[in-house]
């Protein structure tokens, strides 16, 4: 094929692509749930028409002789990448998770673009379908806009979903992530320009202790920062840590209303964000309590995506997200104690170079040798636990290919020999939890997803038993001044 037809793929791409491993495939997995059948003529017709109108979907990457690139795939045909598949008659949610943990745990086909539909036509008397998707095409965000471009606003198709802009929260101040962007604008270009010197400086720190902290006391929140990560000790052992194997587990919980987390968090003066988060940490404590696991002073941290894209390029393919690392308090057992932790470590996190320069490191990380990106992710991935992402869905019900999608939901890819992945996505109104886990390391994770419901309840009770709001000192304040005491 003539080297015009090729386009090079971006460093950070090519990172995501070679940092599969058989214990952790860079996979994206989405699910969707209808009430009722789709046909598959219809679902491929809908994916021709919108899915593929993104010319990426058409190529895979090809390793060159000089470097990778994306090559179109002249063979290119919709069968091999949409499927239909059945359950046993009388299937729910257990065989589904099975079905969706089956084919985490299975490659895509390299000599075909890394994507395939899988259409369950028999779910609960309706349908559902999987999708997967290899990171290096694209990250979160986009893929939102990917989905929104396949779906209408009405049964009939009338109404095309908007796909020029990302969705937004009512109340984007209510979003610590997405405050953390703030500071960066002027150091992302450097950063990213820069980005072969930090994987080089980051891996020597990372060898270099005392240097690092020769560095940690030198001027400069960019270098300062960098010394931090290099300094990162490990968090907790605990059961969810350790060798990942091949077979991976997927559960789900049932949606809450995002009304309710709003609600909670106005009056007890948090954000979105640190209920869900503190509300995933409460459902790890529990895990382990009931395995009668020492919690005690026990922290998981987090490796938290934080999005880099612009708003006028959300519809964009490609990765452009850093990386933070977020400490959950597991030790602590009061809600409300361990909400307001949630809290200040988020705040915490506020102005932090981090994002940035993880970002510049994936770049570098694929522009060098891979051995070295080895070595780097294993030492970064060695101080976390999890990878956890809340993503913001479509704020309306939308239909594809004629039916009402009921529930959306997805599971995050883990990187290194990270074993378990949190997945929070708003849709019409509710917040779905997903979660993922190594069976090596925890085989039941539909045991932990059950609890995330009851551990947000804990919360709403606390919210009903505080002090009315027309007491003079605000309601958020004598509960957190009550806690802290």
């Amino acid at each position: 094929m003539p080297a015009k037809k090729r386009e090079r793929m971006s460093s950070v791409d090519v990172a995501w692509l070679r940092m599969d491993r058989p214990s952790n495939l860079m996979m994206i997995c989405g699910v969707l749930v209808f009430s009722e059948r789709i046909e598959l003529a219809r679902l491929k017709s809908t994916l021709s028409k919108r899915f593929l109108r993104f010319p990426r979907f058409r190529q895979r990457p090809l390793e060159t002789a000089s470097g990778y690139r994306w090559q179109t795939d002249n063979a290119f045909g919709l069968a091999h990448h949409v499927k239909k598949v059945a359950l046993p008659r009388g299937a729910g949610d257990v065989e589904l998770e099975a079905l969706v943990s089956d084919l985490l745990s299975t490659p895509l086909d390299p000599a075909h673009p890394l994507w395939q539909f899988q259409l369950v036509a028999n779910y609960q008397g309706g349908s559902a379908l999987i999708l997967r998707i290899h990171h290096c095409y694209a990250d979160g965000i986009a893929l939102i806009q990917v989905l929104l471009s396949m779906t209408d606003a009405d049964r009939d198709g009338k109404l095309r979903a908007p796909v020029t802009q990302p969705p937004q929260r009512d109340d984007a101040s209510d979003d610590p992530l997405a405050q953390l962007l703030a500071p960066l604008a002027g150091i992302m270009k450097i950063v990213t320009k820069t980005g072969s010197t930090l994987l080089e400086k980051g891996a020597e720190l990372l060898h270099d202790p005392a240097r690092a902290i020769g560095l940690a006391g030198q001027g400069g929140a960019l270098t300062r920062e960098i010394a931090k990560l290099a300094l990162m000790s490990e968090d907790s052992a605990t059961p969810f840590k350790g060798k990942p194997g091949i077979v991976k587990r997927v559960a789900w919980a049932d949606p809450i209303a995002l009304d309710d987390v709003k609600a909670v968090g106005k009056a007890l003066g948090c954000s979105v964000n640190d209920v869900l988060l503190s509300s995933v940490a409460g459902a790890l404590r529990s895990y382990l309590v009931r395995r009668s696991d020492a919690v005690e002073g026990v922290m998981i941290r987090a490796l938290v995506p934080v999005n880099l894209r612009p708003p006028e390029k959300a519809y964009g393919l490609g990765n452009k997200f850093g990386l933070v690392f977020l400490d959950l308090p597991i030790g602590i057992e009061n809600p409300l104690e361990r909400l307001y932790a949630v809290r200040a470590n988020m705040q915490a996190l506020k102005g932090s170079f981090q994002p940035a320069i993880a970002f510049g490191i994936l770049a570098a990380m694929g522009a060098g040798p891979q051995l070295l990106q080895e070595q780097l992710l294993a030492m970064l991935a060695k101080n976390a636990t999890a990878v956890m992402t809340n993503v913001p869905g479509p704020q309306q019900r939308l239909y594809l290919a004629g039916a009402k999608i009921d529930r959306l939901m997805f599971w995050v890819p883990q990187s290194g020999d990270i074993g378990m992945g949190v997945s929070i996505i708003t849709y019409a109104g509710e917040v779905q939890f997903g979660l993922v886990t190594d069976c090596a390391l925890c085989p039941d994770p539909e045991r932990v997803i059950a609890r995330f419901a009851p551990e947000f309840e804990k919360l709403v009770l606390a919210t009903l038993m505080a002090p009315w709001p027309w007491q003079e000192v605000p309601t958020a304040v004598r509960i957190e001044q009550a806690v802290r005491s």
